[in-house]
């Protein structure tokens, strides 16, 4: 049995315009016990639409929500917020000042009605779990955003959730204690094994930490996959320029042997990935920057611009057969390559988009 079933799930708002506004359009996922699952999109995709209906806040128009054999949200059923078992770390952290850490984790176990002697014990074991032993007596202002970030994630913990949503719970942290932080969502989902729904714009979380990711498009689910098939093997163009800054395109199918494809693009041709079945004709094809690689039966290319990324040079380069075309290519650490100079550039992957 799935930890959390989310079938056909559809939601709209009213706009001022007096218009609907389809935030969710018919969404289903399956997530696994102990799974991290990423919801990844855009701002407005409607990912923190299905975080609000998953966690009870707002009800659905159609569709269910179950957490195991539990039915929380269907027709004319919708279990309020304090009463599912879900734990919900936001990325304002939502600690009190006044409190200090014990005071902030132990909260909610308080309110339930827990005597002090579980209370003292769960709070202890959620700190150990977020590597904040020793932190009871700090207050908010005494730590550093990460270490409030872990006392939030250490007070859903305490009251051990069926399933943990995470809320952009890195955005407001600098892009050096974010890697920082990364490291540790990995190591404490790694040793508690909870089961989680990580809703985030930021494709580099997403892809360091899920076990698989949603993503979602105007309120539709797109694709729904590990991170390695949806970088390698996207399902259609939207994904494929969302994910790893894809580039997507024409090229022509020449054949197609198991799963590798020879393909004819800017009058050169090239060996690249495909579904088996594909057949010849017409397609798009998905490159990346490091896909391309100089080579002297390359299509020709004439470069725009150079920026030095750290140990190669990211190049935007025009093809000569198609000069209303900018392509992205990493070469490596040599000479800088210089603004109307012409070379060649072969793929040596890529892969071509279902039909």
């Amino acid at each position: 049995m799935h930890a959390l079933t989310i079938d056909a799930l559809s939601k709209n708002f009213a706009a001022a315009s007096g218009h609907r506004i389809q935030a969710l359009d018919c969404v289903s996922l399956s997530i696994g016990k102990g799974e991290l699952v990423a919801v990844l999109g855009a701002s407005g995709c409607g990912k923190s639409t299905l975080l609000r209906m998953v966690a009870g806040f707002e009800t659905a128009d159609a569709g269910t929500i179950r957490l195991g054999d539990r039915l929380l949200s269907g027709p004319d059923t919708h279990v309020p917020p304090e009463t599912r078992k879900v734990g919900i770390v936001f990325q304002s952290y939502a600690l009190w000042p006044h409190m200090d850490v014990a005071g902030n984790v132990g909260y909610a176990l308080a309110v339930a009605g827990h005597d002090k002697a579980t209370q003292r014990a769960r709070v202890a074991a959620a700190l150990e779990s977020v590597d904040l032993a020793g932190f009871e007596t700090r207050k908010p202002a005494e730590l550093s955003g990460g270490q409030r970030q872990r006392v939030a994630l250490a007070r859903c913990l305490a009251m051990d959730p069926a399933l943990v949503l995470l809320d952009e719970p890195l955005a407001n942290l600098d892009i050096h204690l974010r890697a920082s932080m990364l490291e540790s969502f990995a190591a404490f989902h790694a040793k508690t094994q909870a089961t989680m729904l990580y809703v985030t714009h930021d494709q580099a979380e997403a892809m360091a930490l899920a076990d698989r990711i949603a993503v979602l498009e105007a309120g539709r689910l797109l694709q729904f996959a590990d991170p390695r098939t949806l970088y390698r093997e996207p399902d259609n163009e939207a994904v494929a320029r969302f994910v790893g800054r894809g580039m997507v395109l024409d090229a022509r199918v020449v054949a197609c042997d198991g799963g590798a494809a020879q393909v004819e693009i800017f009058g050169a041709a090239a060996t690249v990935r495909a579904a088996p079945a594909r057949a010849p004709g017409a397609c798009k094809l998905v490159l990346r920057a490091e896909n391309l690689a100089p080579a002297a039966d390359g299509f020709a290319v004439r470069v725009a611009h150079a920026a030095y990324i750290g140990g190669a040079w990211e190049i935007a380069a025009v093809p000569l057969a198609e000069p209303g075309t900018t392509l992205r290519a990493v070469l490596g650490d040599g000479p800088r390559p210089q603004s109307g100079d012409t070379l060649r550039l072969a793929p040596r992957d890529g892969w071509v988009l279902p039909n």
